[in-house]
């Protein structure tokens, strides 16, 4: 990516925003992208409690091995296999294990399942950076905000400025890690692909703040929406105005 672009967003983002949480981005790589490698001694913890660090500064490689969560190697993409009576984990549980109950009957979640394609199983490690932490030798696929309403009640509107009659923004039931690295990267491959709303996940939900959701968005739809800034709403009064409840 471009130290000019990289710029340009920030410029944008301060005059905006103000000095609102910067977002995270993510890249698939074969190597380590010389950054530090995440490991962790506990036999399991959730990928949003692991990308904490990435979001106060710390540039983090995740190679599929250190992923502790068997829903995160799945959404990220290292295996296409579920736990065994995932149906009944997802649902009403069973004499084996208790339900999370976010589906009512196993006979909708296998319904679920059937209709939702992962993305293609690889085995390259997955880099995460804070936006400022980039330079010229990354190539971010998804740029991913944890956002206030107000920050994501902008970041809505823009995204769906230059898509008269269709949906900028999609809100899909899924996991965290799903909702900030598979649904984006499904939505990369359209021709207009839409920014993901997320961190719905009951699950997920303790390792981010209560008054946070997630905004993730495919790297060229970003890229139009930072072009677009400077003649959207963001100029207008109806803008400032809300910015100065943000920044205050």
């Amino acid at each position: 990516m471009t130290s000019e672009f990289k710029k340009e967003f920030t410029e944008k983002w301060i005059k905006y925003f103000g000095e609102t949480e910067l977002p995270i981005t993510f890249y698939f790589s074969d190597s380590d992208g010389g950054v530090e490698n995440h490991t962790s001694d506990k036999q399991w913890s959730c990928f949003i409690a692991d990308i904490a660090r990435v979001r106060k500064g710390t540039d983090l490689c995740f190679a599929p091995a250190a992923l502790k969560c068997g829903g995160a190697r799945r959404y990220l993409g290292y295996t296409d296999k579920l736990r065994p009576g995932f149906e009944y984990f997802l649902s009403c549980g069973n004499d084996q294990m208790e339900g999370e109950r976010y589906i009512k009957t196993p006979e909708m979640v296998n319904e679920f399942l059937e209709r939702r394609k992962g993305i293609p199983v690889h085995t390259k490690n997955i880099i995460l950076k804070r936006w400022d932490r980039l330079n010229e030798n990354d190539n971010p696929e998804v740029v991913i905000f944890f956002a206030k309403p107000d920050v994501l009640a902008g970041l809505f509107t823009l995204a769906g400025f230059d898509m008269p009659g269709e949906d900028g923004v999609i809100t899909p039931f899924g996991a965290g890690c799903g909702s900030i690295v598979q649904y984006p990267l499904q939505e990369a491959e359209r021709e207009k692909p839409r920014a993901v709303i997320g961190m719905f996940d009951l699950s997920a939900r303790p390792y981010v703040k209560e008054n946070e959701l997630s905004f993730a968005v495919p790297f060229k739809k970003f890229r139009t929406m930072v072009a677009d800034m400077d003649e959207s709403f963001l100029i207008t009064e109806t803008w400032e105005k809300i910015k100065k409840r943000i920044t205050k």
